[in-house]
């Protein structure tokens, strides 16, 4: 993979603030060298229109819209919808300059293409990626079964709700909110090539995390699981502890743990409540290794050695 390109197309509202998009949006002369140049820009989307062209703030100098047919790049057997517009209002969005004529008053209306910057990040940096690259990505917004990610100029990925950690959750709000910037790495792509990514394989392995703790400590975790036979108490993202049963625990509260045991060749982990918090707001736990300058993973074995079930992630069986 190319890292320079992942420097270059980045999730939507990365390039909004930074010096060289203001010089490229600074006036007229600069706006037409960034279009002959086909430079990816970023501006405020300030209004859709009845007919869902997108009214973008170029500033006080020029006027900017990206028609309704530009707005997306839409993947095999998709279609456009109306969110895609409306959505973006108020938000940073990317394009590139396709055209340019005359507007209101003089002022010269650019014409943009939001689809055009994201076919460009598509072909030159997400089609190159391969399973095992780490990169940077944007939640946008979370359904049940997932988080979808910005990873490109509005490209979006799924991060499903098995792949955020080995932790159970029952929403992906528990642990990502929009906004948020993830490290992922890449798993594998759909028929038409949108992308699948996780998360899971950057937060550690079980030894990694239960080497941070130790029987006999007390700690505190977050209720993310409450079955007939236990209670399952997350320590951190990859690693959970069983507790006996307990009245008058909601799944996201936190609970104080005494940690019992831990046993590697079963990768458990045996804890006893000791107190609970009922409405105390839990801070989601944060992978407790770094994981910025890694570029990509071949292979992520979770399982301790020698434990009967093994939980693997092989990246190159999905090429």
């Amino acid at each position: 993979m190319n890292q320079n390109h992942g420097n270059r197309y980045l999730p939507e509202g990365s390039l909004l603030t930074t010096p060289e998009n203001r010089l490229a949006l600074s006036g007229v002369d600069a706006i037409r060298s960034a279009m002959a140049e086909g430079r990816i820009l970023e501006a405020p989307a300030i209004r859709a229109t009845a007919d869902f062209d997108l009214q973008v703030d170029l500033g006080p100098h020029a006027q900017g819209v990206i028609p309704r047919e530009e707005s997306v790049f839409l993947y095999p057997g998709e279609h456009f919808k109306e969110i895609a517009v409306i959505g973006k209002v108020g938000k940073a969005v990317c394009f590139r300059i396709i055209g340019e004529e005359k507007g209101e008053n003089g002022i010269p209306r650019f014409l943009l293409s939001r689809r055009a910057a994201q076919l460009e990040a598509k072909l030159e940096y997400l089609d190159c990626l391969e399973p095992g690259d780490i990169i940077d990505c944007r939640v946008t917004h979370s359904e049940r079964y997932g988080a979808f990610c910005d990873v490109a100029c509005g490209n979006f990925a799924l991060l499903p709700i098995d792949c955020i950690s080995v932790s159970r959750l029952p929403h992906p709000s528990e642990r990502f909110h929009p906004g948020d910037v993830l490290r992922v790495a890449v798993k594998n792509r759909d028929s038409t090539g949108r992308l699948f990514i996780t998360r899971r394989e950057l937060c550690g392995t079980w030894a990694e995390n239960a080497a941070l703790f130790s029987p006999g400590q007390t700690v505190t975790g977050i209720v993310r699981s409450i079955e007939d036979y236990g209670v399952f108490i997350e320590l951190t993202p990859n690693l959970a502890g069983l507790a006996e049963p307990c009245e008058d625990l909601t799944v996201g509260q936190t609970a104080s743990v005494y940690i019992k045991s831990m046993i590697p060749e079963k990768a458990k982990v045996k804890l006893v409540i000791v107190d609970k918090h009922p409405g105390l707001s839990c801070t989601c736990p944060v992978p407790p290794f770094p994981i910025e300058q890694l570029t990509h993973i071949e292979e992520w074995h979770y399982s301790p050695a020698g434990c009967r079930k093994q939980v693997d992630t092989i990246f190159s069986a999905f090429r």
